[in-house]
């Protein structure tokens, strides 16, 4: 099964990214390497996070405050949001895709 980020879950990433490594160098490298595992646990079992919506569900990181937001399509995870867990609540649901 493949991948894709929606535009502004990859921008989240990236600028996630920047931010960390201003605070330290290489933490946001770091944060990288925790998403990618995210995803790999996700193609591996796309069904094993509880739902967020009737189609959306969500695999937290292990060492940072994030979130991998993500839909099951027919043939591909398609990554919504990579969600800071403390900023508002569902800000990312008008990038669903209908099915």
């Amino acid at each position: 099964m493949k991948y894709s980020f929606h535009e502004e879950a990859e921008k989240e990433l990236n600028d996630a990214i920047d931010y960390y490594n201003e605070c330290q160098n290489g933490l946001g490298y770091e944060l990288v390497e925790e998403v990618y595992s995210a995803i790999q646990n996700i193609l591996l079992f796309p069904h094993a996070w509880a739902p967020l919506s009737q189609n959306t569900r969500r695999c937290l990181t292990n060492r940072f405050p994030y979130g991998v937001i993500y839909q099951i399509t027919h043939d591909e995870i398609f990554i919504i949001a990579v969600m800071q867990l403390n900023r508002e609540p569902g800000y990312w649901k008008n990038r669903e895709k209908t099915a």
